[in-house]
């Protein structure tokens, strides 16, 4: 007590209770704080012509160019009520539940089965300009805090779910996701849906790469993934292509842009699907030879609209998923569903 002195009041400091789940007002859409953008439908230019066909339930499937373009139908579109394009008006969100972890505070586990694909939920909150967010940023840091619910819509507009939100807020970070962000149009409107990017059993815990922007001290990663980059905010290095490997690629893509190409895709060096028990093409003849063999290290050409890359080789095979690793010529790599994708082998 003699070294004690005399009490005295005191206040604990604000960052003592940063443990504490931040309190939040929750809401079903955006609210905006910052002045909206207005569009007209007709400006975006993306309208679909998809009909529905004998026995089918709906239209604007995996085919429909609005979907392609992450753009949800309009009524500038002519499919009408029973378009399936529209995941935010008509898909409800997935059931989830918030739960405490051990090293990553509070998250969110799948409450119901979820496909690959599906729409989960809309990551919502207030729209801020980037003078707002700055400020927000800097009176979070001068508290303590570390928790950040921020997501860039586009140039000087951000979503801020600190004070209102929804049950996305609380879905952490992984570095081998389940989900991921999606920004999609919607009637001119742009907006951020989570999709799953494989399919979730119940009880899973959903995760997203935040792709973090640093602010302030370093932050560790403890998602525990087998590839995890131990830092938010360590972005995912492309992993670089072999020079024979390169070549390969090159001779490939010289060779498809030369007369030739007629040559080298009518005989045996080009496989319409090769292996892959799974692959599709528009382009394959209905009466062709598959065989099982190892893809792995094999030149491919994908056919897609609105994609600059066309050319790539299978890296690896993943089973979980059922998808390729695609390594294109600017060392990109994208996991790929061949079953989904118009493709063909092209060897010289």
């Amino acid at each position: 007590m003699k070294q004690i002195g005399n009490p005295v009041e005191f206040e604990l400091p604000e960052w003592f209770n940063k443990w504490k789940l931040t309190p939040y007002t929750f809401i079903k859409r955006n609210i905006y704080l910052t002045k909206k953008i207005k569009r007209r439908l007709e400006d975006d230019g993306i309208f679909c012509s998809c009909s529905s066909s004998p026995g089918s339930s709906g239209v604007c499937g995996r085919d429909c160019h609005c979907g392609m373009l992450l753009s949800s139908c309009s009524a500038g579109c002519k499919c009408g009520s029973s378009c399936l394009n529209k995941p935010f008006q008509h898909r409800p969100v997935k059931k989830m539940k918030l739960v405490q972890t051990e090293k990553c505070g509070a998250g969110i586990v799948a409450d119901e089965d979820i496909t690959q694909g599906e729409f989960v939920i809309e990551y919502v909150g207030e729209v801020i300009d980037d003078k707002t967010c700055e400020e927000r940023l800097w009176n979070m840091k001068h508290r303590g805090e570390t928790n950040f619910y921020l997501c860039e819509i586009n140039r000087d507009m951000v979503i801020d779910a600190t004070y209102k939100g929804n049950k996305s807020r609380y879905i952490n970070h992984s570095c081998s996701p389940n989900t991921e962000m999606q920004k999609w149009i919607i009637d001119g409107e742009t907006r951020i849906g989570i999709f799953a990017t494989r399919d979730i059993k119940k009880g899973e815990h959903l995760t997203y790469d935040y792709q973090f922007v640093q602010f302030g001290a370093d932050q560790d990663c403890h998602c525990g993934a087998a590839g995890c980059r131990r830092k938010l905010g360590v972005k995912p290095s492309k992993p670089k292509m072999s020079s024979d490997a390169a070549l390969k690629l090159v001779a490939c893509q010289v060779a498809v842009s030369s007369p030739k190409l007629k040559a080298i895709l009518s005989g045996k060096d080009v496989y319409q699907n090769g292996g892959l028990h799974t692959g599709n093409s528009q382009h394959a003849h209905s009466k062709r030879q598959t065989c099982s063999r190892n893809c792995i290290g094999e030149v491919i050409k994908i056919f897609r609209p609105y994609n600059d890359r066309s050319f790539g080789m299978i890296k690896r095979f993943d089973k979980h998923s059922r998808k390729h690793a695609i390594m294109f010529e600017d060392g990109a790599v994208e996991f790929l569903d061949m079953s989904k994708e118009d493709w063909e082998f092209v060897t010289l």
